[in-house]
This record gives structure tokens, C-alpha cells and sequence, in this order.
């Protein structure tokens, strides 16, 4: 133990960022990294579901014994919150307005059609119980980002059967936007995170306001998706129809977060630059007929 530490109570730090978003887009890999600074906070669970806790009463809520974390050494100065279900979690961001309009915000992108098949993938590899992949894509078939939680659902169903919803980047942007002043975004595109990774990290703790890693964590791949799940594989034709689902949405995203998405699989279906049956048979590699 270092003189910096204590067994002792040393207290509880507000939570001071977030990352917002997305889903399967490296949030993981990014969010341990970070915890890994010397400044920063460990926090007991790396999603923390608070905004989009339906429980909450949310004309008075305590944040002060709701939103903090324990503080696990003197030098700790920052403790981050990443779930990524706040960036279209409908209210979640006003209700990170009404804590702290100032709060920086992380939220890292990945094309829209990897990110529902993976968040897919996810689920049935977790239990098979969750739905084939024709039922994910019909039980919330939304074509645009819902404004409320439905009623009389149960909130964790929604929560992970909302796979179309969170794909429309364009819109959870321009609600964001709306909330939040830009220069209190940081916003990444997966594949140039994870190519570029220690730049991107040092661009990240730059944007918290705090010093480099003196050696950044080694890149890991946390949470990565199963090998292969039981199941229904995507066909062409999905992928053309999701495709063009998310085409207006997407020129939205692109010229509000200046990413460069000229290698999204969406984008290039669109552009006819890629066949759609060579993208669904990709995605099929990872599906055992069940």
C-alpha cells in the first residue's frame, strides 16, 4: 500500500464523464482502459444504468447517494460512468443535463449493421432463449429513435431487444447536440480506435483533462463476441433492407460527427461498392443453423 492509499473511508467521488455510447463498439475496451489511469476511479460496475433507471423518481432524485463512487485511493480525482444504453435511452440525456450540463461525454460509433448483429450474437450466446434473429429484427421493429420507454414493458426486455433502435446514430446525435455544448463530445469510430489505439487514448484522458498515460494499457478485446451461436443467419436481403432503413439516418451522422465512415459495411451496400450477399455470407460464419 502506498502512502496515497488508505484502509480507511476516503469518501465518495460524483461521477464526472460518461460514456454514452454505443453498444458493441468497444465501449469495454476502452472504459478499463481508462480505469486504468492512475487518477481515475475504478467504479464498482463499469455500466452503472442510472439515467436509464425507469425507477428512479425523476422529479427528485439523490444523486448524491445515488450517482457517486466509492473512492479507492487519495490520488483518485475522476470516476467514469459507461453504459452505453444513455445515448438513445429516450430522457437519459436530459436527465444527465439536470445532474450536470458541463459533463463530458464519450460516445464511440461502429457501423450500424455490425453493431446489431453482433448485439445479436451477444444475446444468443449468452442464453437461446433470447430470439432468433427474425424475431429481434420484428419485436421492436422501430424505423426511427423512440422518444419514450413503452409502457407495461419490462425495462431489461426493452433494454436489449431495442437492437434497430440504437443504430440511428443521426438522431441520438441531434439530441445530444441539443443538450450538450459539441466541444463536450468526444465521439470515435471503432476501427480507427482500435487501429490507432494509443493515440486515441491519449486524445481521450487529453479531452478529461488529464495527463497521459506514461505507458498505455495494452489494447485487449473485452467482452468479445462468441464464435459462433445457434441460429438463423442474416440474408441479402435483410442486409439491403436494414441497409436502406439506416440510409437517411446515416447522412445525418456523417456530416454531424465529421467520422469517417467510408469503410462501414452500411455505407458501402449503399453505394453498391459491396455485395449484400457477401456481407450476409460473413455474418452467416458466425451462425450455426439451429
Amino acid at each position: 500500500m502506498t502512502s496515497e492509499e488508505s484502509t480507511g473511508d476516503l469518501g465518495r467521488l460524483p461521477y464526472g464523464f460518461a460514456v454514452v455510447g454505443v453498444q458493441k463498439g468497444g465501449t469495454s475496451t476502452l472504459s478499463v482502459t481508462l480505469n486504468q489511469h492512475p487518477l481515475v476511479c475504478q467504479p464498482p460496475d463499469k455500466e452503472r444504468h442510472y439515467f436509464d433507471d425507469e425507477d428512479v423518481d425523476w422529479s427528485a432524485p439523490d444523486h448524491d447517494r445515488d450517482y457517486t463512487a466509492p473512492r479507492r485511493a487519495r490520488v483518485h480525482r475522476l470516476v467514469g460512468d459507461a453504459t452505453p444504453t444513455y445515448l438513445y435511452w429516450p430522457h437519459a440525456l436530459e436527465r444527465m443535463r439536470a445532474y450536470d450540463p458541463a459533463m463530458p461525454l464519450i460516445a464511440v460509433f461502429r457501423d450500424p449493421l455490425e453493431r446489431l448483429f453482433s448485439h445479436w450474437v451477444m444475446l444468443r450466446s449468452r442464453n437461446l432463449a433470447w430470439p432468433d434473429w427474425p424475431d429481434f429484427l420484428t419485436e421492436w421493429p422501430h424505423t426511427s429513435l423512440p422518444d419514450e420507454v413503452p409502457s407495461g414493458v419490462r425495462t431489461m426486455r426493452w433494454r436489449h431487444m431495442t437492437g434497430l433502435a440504437r443504430g440511428f446514430y443521426g438522431e441520438q446525435l441531434e439530441r445530444g447536440f441539443a443538450l450538450f455544448d459539441r466541444d463536450q463530445w468526444l465521439l470515435l469510430e471503432m476501427r480507427g480506435m482500435l487501429e490507432d489505439f494509443e493515440p486515441t487514448v491519449h486524445r481521450t484522458t487529453d479531452f478529461l483533462g488529464l495527463p497521459r498515460f506514461e505507458r498505455v494499457p495494452p489494447l485487449r478485446n473485452w467482452h468479445a463476441g462468441a464464435e459462433r451461436v445457434p441460429g438463423t443467419a442474416p440474408t441479402a436481403a435483410d442486409v439491403v433492407r436494414l441497409a436502406e432503413l439506416y440510409a437517411a439516418d446515416l447522412g445525418v451522422f456523417e456530416q454531424l460527427s465529421g467520422l469517417d465512415t467510408t469503410r462501414w459495411p452500411t455505407r458501402l451496400v449503399l453505394d453498391g461498392a459491396i455485395d449484400p450477399g457477401a456481407l450476409a455470407a460473413r455474418f452467416a460464419a458466425k451462425v450455426e443453423p439451429a
